[in-house]
């Protein structure tokens, strides 16, 4: 018999890993992922499902676990998991006395790192805004608000950049803009107008996005890097080019924004230096040379998931689905990381890691149907 086509073969591998996903992925957050004291998902499970020792629990992670169970619909339990992840949120994490929210807490509960980063009230905003629009829960859009007021009153540069981190009391550190709180700010954006109209969230994004294409693009080679152009020790991460890539692309606001034109003129680019037989590298220079070649499941979920935004790619989709489930996925969860031979380098399973599977599953389905 002939080979099916790709669009043919599609539908039914997409269901055997999103199916992995509600089978095996979700329950180890449901079950022995979860601690009921702290009303908090653990950091990470190792391969015998257990948690891995307690050192901190952070307020990014629980963010990323609301959007999971904010994203599962009506799955038993879902909604009511969701609402005690967004209560841990306030009552862990949010700092009475500076406002804003801590890092993190200690296996006991109390504060621990007390900074302030973008990259974490981003997060808030973006779990916040997906709680929101599958509650429309009056404290949860309140969260949600306050979110975005302290990131426009207290990281907001002025030039349409953002702090990548503060003291605990707002205080500078020194510190500038870095890309990938600012995409994952830009993804945040994106859930709320997603949500709910709003201008003042629409402005800052298209903001963003225009500083991003002045401050971040190499000039010689055209991708974004992890700094801003210039900057010592800079490097370019083939995950967050494509991440960038589909969020611009997948936005009717965006995709006709200078910086998704960019990116779509450097994506063959980004393949080729970041991509090596279906394995996404982790960190390279601008101009191709690999300074780490750790192949992480995230970059492969937003490989996957860049594709599914491109014209006439259902090849490619189709094999790095494949190619997903048979280096990353097992039947007892996932590997997070595999080294530049192939062996996998990390066994633990991070609570963080299921956002990502999840907004690469959400794209597609979309991109099956």
């Amino acid at each position: 018999m002939p080979a099916l086509a790709p669009h043919a073969e599609l539908p039914a591998s997409f269901a055997v890993i999103h199916n992995h996903f509600l089978q095996q992925v979700v329950p180890l957050w449901e079950g022995p992922g979860w601690n009921p004291a702290l009303q908090l998902a653990y950091e990470a499970l190792g391969t015998d499902h257990t948690p891995m020792p307690v050192q901190r629990y952070r307020a990014m992670a629980c963010a990323r676990q609301l959007y999971l169970f904010s994203s599962l619909g009506a799955r038993p339990g879902a909604p009511q998991r969701a609402e005690a992840l967004f209560s841990s949120l306030g009552r862990h994490f949010h700092d009475a006395a500076h406002g804003g929210w801590f890092y993190s807490i200690d296996a006991n509960g109390q504060p621990l790192d007390r900074g302030k980063d973008l990259y974490t009230h981003a997060f808030i905003v973006f779990a916040s805004a997906h709680y929101y629009a599958a509650s429309r829960s009056e404290a949860a859009e309140a969260g949600l608000n306050a979110a975005l007021e302290v990131i426009a009153q207290r990281f907001a540069s002025g030039d349409g950049l953002y702090h990548a981190a503060l003291a605990e009391n707002w205080a500078s550190l020194g510190q500038g803009p870095l890309q990938n709180p600012l995409m994952h700010l830009a993804e945040a954006f994106l859930a709320v107008l997603q949500a709910r109209p709003d201008a003042a969230c629409e402005a800052a994004l298209v903001a963003l996005c225009d500083a991003m294409l002045a401050r971040f693009v190499d000039p010689t080679h055209g991708v974004l890097m992890e700094k801003p152009d210039g900057s010592a020790g800079n490097w370019f991460e083939p995950g967050h080019q494509f991440e960038w890539y589909f969020l611009l692309k997948a936005s009717p606001l965006l995709r006709a924004h200078p910086l998704c034109a960019q990116l779509e003129r450097t994506f063959a680019y980004s393949e080729q230096i970041g991509v090596k037989d279906g394995d996404v590298l982790a960190m390279l220079s601008a101009s191709g040379e690999v300074k780490d070649p750790t192949r992480r499941i995230w970059a492969q979920a937003e490989y996957l998931r860049a594709l599914t935004v491109r014209e006439g790619e259902q090849g490619k989709v189709l094999a790095q689905l494949q190619h997903l489930r048979a280096q990353h996925l097992h039947a007892a969860g996932w590997y997070e990381c595999r080294d530049a031979q192939g062996a996998v380098s990390r066994q633990d399973m991070p609570s963080t890691t299921p956002y990502h599977l999840a907004t690469a599953y959400a794209a597609l389905s979309d991109y099956v149907r």
